[in-house]
């Protein structure tokens, strides 16, 4: 009986064993994909690793100033516009990590200088949040007044409001 309990013994112990040698083989594979993705990170051209759609990084680019973010500009290249035109909307940050401008907008990506055109419909107010690599967040707000004018509206007040809806008048019957 005291050799069989002894077998039994053995046998967990070579089974333990073996089980903290595979764990110690997948520790090993672990570590040498880490190694690989510090690699690769380093050899980059920016120096960072990029998110999955490429915009911006996700760590600090090498070289970059630590500290905390800032937003350096947010305006429209224009005071004001008439309903249908467009208008650049520009932005630059510092140590952001994301960008968002409110209403969402397509093409937002941490920069020191970036434009997205817009062609809002009535006055929009845009809101730029941007998220810092330590969490913080920075926002700035601006206004784009946009002029509904009706087409006319400049027109001499002698001037009839037809002409002005198909700019020319009628051609003379013969």
């Amino acid at each position: 009986m005291i050799m069989q309990v002894t077998a039994n013994e053995t046998f967990r112990e070579e089974e333990q064993s073996n089980r903290i040698t595979r764990m110690a083989a997948r520790f090993g594979k672990l570590l040498a994909a880490i190694s690989l993705m510090v690699a690769v990170w380093a050899l980059s051209p920016r120096g960072a690793l990029t998110r999955p759609n490429g915009a911006g990084s996700w760590v600090r680019p090498s070289g970059a100033a630590p500290g905390p973010v800032k937003i350096l500009q947010f305006y429209s290249s224009v005071g004001s516009i008439k309903a249908g035109e467009k208008a650049l909307l520009c932005y630059g940050v510092e140590n952001a990590k994301s960008v968002r401008i409110a209403p969402l907008m397509e093409g937002e990506a941490p920069s020191s200088n970036r434009c997205l055109e817009v062609s809002p419909v009535h006055t929009t107010h845009y809101t730029i949040l941007a998220e810092g690599f330590d969490g913080h967040i920075a926002m700035q707000s601006l206004t784009l007044p946009v002029d509904a004018a009706t087409p006319g509206d400049n027109d001499p007040p002698d001037r009839p409001r037809w002409l002005a809806r198909i700019g020319r008048p009628p051609a003379p019957r013969a």
